[in-house]
């Protein structure tokens, strides 16, 4: 028999980061980490790795949320020599739309006031403010904010790769990518060295007396395993509801699956330092009529439909690297969790078609594109999109989940939220925006489904 202090199921970016922050914060507490596989093994090292303070909604929330986290993140670049190496190219919001332009840029205002950064337009005026490129490495000493053009001409000097169709683009600068596994790793060798202990396990049961957590089973190589503990964190990923259920509480959660796609660009059409670039407008794929009658005996007319905006991509790797990667969320329907992901022949060349629209560039590899790596997860989801941090009704039962595409840009801030919550520390003024309990106000309610567009990808 064994007991912990808490037991974290869960060994992906959230779970390592609620175990780094209660092991910092009290180092005395006996941490029990598991998870079926290794760490970050399942969902968090297939991310686009990305981050942004860009966050515009019904409140400022996520925009504190992501400020505060991007903020302990580059607190650990600095003290670890950068080893996730940490970039901020940021991210190019692109549309061919005027009326999409001014709803991006009203975004932006938004955003700007909630503590996104400021916003500065750009055309070819001698009063315009000084543009500073992003670099390759690094995010020391670059603004934040957003960088707005407007001026076609502007556009094409600036970024050439672009469509000639581009009526505006965004350049939010407060934004980039890193290695997800090795701010994963740096977070659980700090979190081992305080004492935290990680074991292979699958979660199959939770004992509850008197309302309050007493003990979990857990299957183990050879058996099963009873450990004692008052408190359990649920940041078990696509696998939230199901450890919910063994608590016998039911929040509104579903899954999406979302893939990406790795490829080399042999012809070198994306530039090395571009930042993430996305293509905001909706499109239809120009499929020929044989193809439309493929597609219809496959049973894939959901191919045929106006599809959504947000098809993007990014370099992958260093300069000297050829590869890029490339996503398109334009099939979003909630999905039961499986492994491995079941597959889609099609989704290269589909994302590939959606992205020539942005960057005309691409068209050189339609019909001959080098064999592509298709990896991917699921996205956690609550309704308005955004995480359950804190305690669920079963006393000492916690909830870290619903990061949905946002795991490892919100993770440090997500775990140090939920470290608070179980040493009833004080809570910063974001906590209820992600409480689970949010669903019980029904001012909060009554919003879940009037905020429009955020712009999430």
């Amino acid at each position: 028999m064994m007991t912990a202090d808490v037991v974290i199921c869960g060994a992906g970016i959230a779970g390592i980061s609620a175990a780094y922050h209660l092991s910092l914060h009290q180092s005395s507490l006996r941490i029990l980490l598991i998870d079926r596989g290794a760490p970050l093994s399942l969902t968090s090292d297939k991310s686009t790795e990305a981050y942004r303070n860009w966050w515009p909604g019904p409140d400022d929330a996520m925009v504190r949320l992501m400020n505060r986290s991007i903020d302990l993140m580059e607190g650990l670049a600095r003290s670890s020599g950068n080893i996730f190496r940490m970039n901020r190219r940021g991210y190019l919001y692109v549309t061919a739309d005027p009326a999409r332009a001014e709803q991006l840029l009203q975004a932006a205002e938004q955003a700007a006031r909630y503590g996104a950064g400021p916003v500065r337009r750009y055309g070819r005026s001698p009063l315009d403010p000084p543009y500073i490129p992003s670099p390759s490495d690094g995010f020391e000493g670059l603004p934040d904010g957003v960088d707005v053009f407007l001026d076609p001409a502007e556009i094409h000097r600036r970024f050439p790769y672009l469509s000639e169709r581009t009526v505006a683009v965004l350049h939010v600068r407060r934004c980039g990518w890193l290695s997800a596994y090795g701010l994963g790793m740096l977070l659980l060798e700090q979190a081992r060295a305080r004492g935290v202990l990680f074991q292979a396990a699958h979660l199959i049961g939770v004992e509850v007396q008197g309302g309050r957590i007493r003990a979990v089973r857990l299957s183990v190589p050879g058996g099963e395993e009873r450990v004692e503990t008052g408190c359990l964190v649920n940041a078990a990923g696509p696998f939230f509801s199901e450890i919910n259920r063994m608590l016998g509480v039911d929040l509104p959660v579903f899954c999406e699956l979302h893939r990406k796609v790795m490829f080399r660009d042999e012809a070198k059409v994306i530039p090395r330092d571009a930042p993430l670039i996305i293509w905001m407008d909706p499109q239809q794929l120009p499929w020929s009529e044989e193809e439309r009658e493929t597609l219809e005996e496959m049973g894939r007319t959901d191919l045929l439909r106006m599809l959504p905006g947000g098809a993007h991509l990014r370099p992958e790797g260093g300069v000297e690297s050829p590869y890029v990667l490339m996503l398109w969320p334009y099939e979003t329907r909630p999905v039961e969790p499986m492994f491995p992901l079941p597959e889609d022949p099609l989704f290269p060349e589909v994302v590939l078609w959606g992205l020539t629209a942005m960057i005309p560039g691409l068209a050189i590899y339609w019909g001959r594109m080098p064999r592509p790596v298709v990896d991917g997860g699921y996205y956690v989801k609550t309704p308005e999109n955004r995480p359950l941090i804190g305690p669920l009704p079963v006393e000492g039962a916690y909830a870290l989940g619903a990061l949905s595409g946002f795991g490892i840009m919100a993770a440090m801030a997500a775990g140090e939220l939920l470290a608070a919550h179980v040493l009833g520390e004080r809570l910063p003024e974001y906590a209820p925006a992600f409480a689970p309990d949010r669903y019980e106000r029904l001012d909060d309610q009554a919003c879940l489904h009037d905020w429009g567009e955020t712009w999430q990808l």
